[in-house]
């Protein structure tokens, strides 16, 4: 039942901009699966889902590009453990890792494959990633903070 569950959720993100487990534990009451917000948090987790930037800027859960489940979750790990701070400059963000550090925090930013972020170039401790626009940038600094569990 659990696998057929996941399954269920990873065609429903994939064919709807889902923003809360809320809404998702509906969507599968919808398809008789009789399940809890605990159990839909739990599948989130075990599924290694993301929220990334929908529509009209709401957020939505996302299995990353290209990737099996259980991968995303390793490139998190790595931004976590990897990055210091996230500022922006025009369209820009500039990540501080720890010293040897940037090249795989910016490999993990380049996997994590945001249709935002045009490249990557990382140094001993620094990375600069360009972005299409400003707005852009600033969007996605935020999301990567959030990610980060850091302060705004």
């Amino acid at each position: 039942m659990k696998r057929e569950r996941q399954k269920e959720i990873l065609k429903l993100i994939h064919g709807n901009e889902i923003e809360t487990q809320e809404e998702l534990a509906e969507k599968l009451r919808e398809k008789g699966f009789h399940v809890t917000q605990a159990t839909v948090s739990r599948d989130i987790r075990e599924l290694k889902l993301m929220k990334v930037a929908g529509e009209h800027g709401k957020q939505r859960y996302a299995l990353l590009q290209n990737h099996k489940p259980g991968t995303a979750g390793r490139y998190v790990r790595v931004l976590q453990e990897a990055c210091q701070s996230v500022s922006t400059a025009g369209n820009l963000i500039v990540v501080k890792t720890a010293a040897g550090m940037a090249m795989a925090a910016a490999a993990a930013l380049d996997e994590i494959n945001w249709d935002e972020i045009v490249g990557c170039i990382a140094g001993d401790n620094t990375i600069f990633c360009a972005l299409r626009t400003d707005e852009d940038a600033d969007h996605v600094a935020e999301r990567l903070k959030d990610l980060l569990h850091m302060a705004g």
